[in-house]
């Protein structure tokens, strides 16, 4: 009878078995099961670095300690993205008076700029309400004092942040409410612009800054939104439209609380990533302190492959910080679940988002 040599024991046998065991499952598995998303991208809410108008409201540091404790995780995605509330600029004249209650100016230095680049931001999105508080000017301020910067933006005047990621092209557009052009109160334009890119660009991303405001809105309402007197667009309705005609991913903000998150046809909207670094001037109260940031992971066609919600919470007065009990998290996972009811995605303890299987 043949004996195993003495240094081949029963065990080894065993591990060696194992392991060819596992071998022939791991080749029998689909290629896409080892494949790496093709696009990560790192999205949150609105960004209002401190104002000096009509009071001074600055952090210290010029506010290079705002983003501390999120730049590693924007930082490790290929695409960081924001919406920047209010301009860069020194202009004196505001467009509007400020209104208590109703209407609020935003004038923030130029040098904040360069927070952004630091922080890791890629684009911030200037189609909001409130870049104009300081008129063309001071937009114009912005949008030079974001160039010498290093960071693409997007606004209604037409821009269009174009990124180049591992050989495919990468598109995002800024849209808002309001009048014309890239209105989603008037969706026809828009929506001839989102399928002009969808023929022309690998990857198609929409940051909207739209719908009703504050705890009132945390809900998505199906229909036309409003806030005060003004017609704030049908973000459910236009997010699906956009998709149909081509668009990838659709990152909302404008309700200054976080919102559900929904799958339609394989691609994900946010419908809103609320407040996230906004330096007084904005109330953090409850769920208007919730500073989610939202990693999604895009298959080379745009598809939905995965996210990850981390929790971050602003108190008045600093940056966006760490959140252990994970508020956005458990809202947004809540949220999602009672106003998309047939959607598949499946939230984990941790911040984790996947599809159901069928």
């Amino acid at each position: 009878m043949e004996t195993l040599p003495p240094h081949f024991t029963r065990t080894t046998a065993l591990q060696a078995a194992f392991r060819l065991a596992l071998l022939f499952f791991l080749l029998a598995l689909p290629l896409q099961a080892f494949s790496a998303p093709a696009v990560t991208v790192a999205a949150v809410g609105d960004i209002m670095m401190g104002s000096d108008f009509p009071t001074p409201r600055l952090p210290r540091h010029g506010g290079r300690e705002l983003f501390a404790a999120v730049a590693p995780f924007l930082k490790r995605a290929d695409l960081a993205l924001g919406n920047l509330e209010g301009p860069l600029c020194s202009e004196e004249t505001p467009t509007k008076k400020p209104l208590a209650g109703r209407r609020y100016l935003f004038r923030t230095p130029e040098s904040y700029a360069r927070n952004l680049k630091e922080a890791g931001f890629s684009m911030v999105s200037l189609a909001n309400n409130h870049a104009l508080d300081f008129g063309r000017s001071g937009l114009a301020a912005t949008r030079n004092a974001l160039a010498e910067a290093g960071v693409q933006f997007s606004s209604k005047k037409g821009e269009i942040a174009l990124f180049d990621v591992r050989g495919l092209r990468v598109a995002v557009i800024s849209l808002s409410f309001g009048p014309l052009p890239r209105s989603i109160v008037f969706p026809a334009q828009p929506l001839q612009e989102i399928s002009r890119a969808a023929r022309e660009y690998d990857i198609v991303i929409l940051s909207i800054h739209a719908g009703a405001e504050g705890r009132g809105a945390l809900h998505v309402s199906p229909g036309m939104e409003r806030f005060l007197d003004e017609l704030r667009g049908d973000l459910v309705g236009f997010a699906h439209d956009a998709i149909e005609r081509g668009a990838d991913l659709v990152l909302a903000h404008g309700p200054h609380v976080p919102r559900a998150l929904e799958l339609y046809r394989g691609r994900l909207i946010a419908y809103s990533l609320g407040n996230f670094a906004t330096y007084g001037g904005v109330s953090v109260a409850g769920e208007s302190g919730y500073a989610p940031l939202l990693t999604v992971e895009l298959d080379a066609d745009g598809s939905f492959a995965g996210a990850n919600v981390d929790s971050f919470r602003q108190f008045p007065y600093t940056g966006p910080r760490p959140d252990p009990k994970r508020r956005a998290l458990r809202l947004m996972r809540r949220l999602s679940a009672e106003d998309f009811p047939d959607s598949p995605l499946v939230f984990g303890e941790r911040g984790r988002i996947g599809v159901r299987k069928e």
